[in-house]
């Protein structure tokens, strides 16, 4: 019998984890059937498409967790069992990350100004190697889950998340300096794809700048089209860092609950928290994206007509 806690927890994150997999499930499905139809995929597109599988399986792994936590605690009992999700939850977490730094690369590279010639020679590229790119990603993700599913201790990190009820007994049981050892190799290696996030941004910013200062003396002003593509781009580019500081700042949270009193609660707060990146930041790359958007408003368009027969 669930406690009412338990029952309002299980509610929310549901209806995040529905609104989140409808979301990745409609660009996928838009961007596949397109893909079909022409029988060719545009850059933007193949990103967009890997990004939402990962955040599906992102959003598989971490409501597999919450179930475990509320209905089946001593599931990671199984150490098998703990380190296997272990290692699907750090790969899906890390493809996320790459494939989203992969996207705000490109948005960079297509619509920045810089005569640099490594700009130059990356934006004429970018669209021969983005497969192999992301081919990369997953190689890069691959090996980062199996470098710390060999680290000592790294499992431990996801069972103490899931059964916070164990935590203060299980700390004095593993080593410190290897656990926390674990817990700083997982966030450098994070640092990374964050960078290449950061830096996009901010050379977008810098491109932005310099396009409006070339724009003062012109009759369009700052609403023509390079402006409105470089302002778009920033904006979600934003909501992706701001949702990813979110995101770890959650997980976080939620690692070091065994401090705290109320280590569940604590632990509940935080899944409700993290869910939010991969669900929000697809919700705003539809809304972003004129295809996209454009295909919600012909699906509605033609549910209201089906709803009214």
């Amino acid at each position: 019998m669930l406690s009412m806690k338990d029952n309002i927890f299980m509610i929310i994150i549901t209806g995040e984890f529905i609104i989140g997999m409808l979301g990745n499930v409609y660009i996928g499905l838009v961007n596949c059937i397109d893909w079909i139809k022409k029988k060719k995929i545009s850059s933007v597109e193949y990103i967009l498409t890997s990004l939402a599988i990962s955040r599906i399986c992102l959003l598989c792994i971490l409501i597999l967790n919450v179930i475990i936590m509320v209905w089946y605690p001593d599931f990671y009992e199984n150490d098998k069992l703990q380190a296997l999700i272990s290692i699907f939850w750090t790969l899906t977490n890390y493809l996320n990350m790459w494939f989203a730094t992969c996207l705000n690369v490109f948005y960079l590279l297509k619509i920045a100004n810089f005569s640099h010639s490594l700009f130059l020679w990356l934006n004429r590229r970018i669209d021969r190697v983005i497969h192999w790119i992301l081919l990369g990603c997953l190689a890069i993700s691959s090996l980062i889950s199996l470098i710390l599913a060999m680290t000592p201790n790294y499992d431990h990190e996801f069972h103490k998340i899931a059964n916070p009820k164990r935590n203060c007994t299980e700390m004095f049981n593993v080593s410190k300096s290897q656990y926390f050892y674990s817990l700083i190799l997982f966030n450098l290696l994070a640092v990374v794809p964050c960078t290449v996030s950061l830096i996009s941004f901010f050379l977008l910013v810098m491109s932005l700048w310099r396009h409006i200062k070339q724009m003062k003396l012109s009759v369009t002003g700052c609403g023509d089209p390079s402006t409105e593509a470089h302002v778009g781009a920033m904006k979600i580019m934003t909501s992706f860092l701001f949702l990813l500081f979110v995101y770890y700042g959650a997980s976080l949270l939620a690692t070091f609950s065994y401090l705290m009193k109320e280590s569940k609660l604590v632990v509940m707060l935080g899944e409700m928290i993290a869910i939010l990146y991969p669900s929000g930041h697809s919700l705003i790359l539809i809304i972003r994206n004129n295809k996209l958007r454009q295909a919600s408003i012909r699906m509605l368009r033609y549910g209201r007509t089906f709803c009214m027969m």
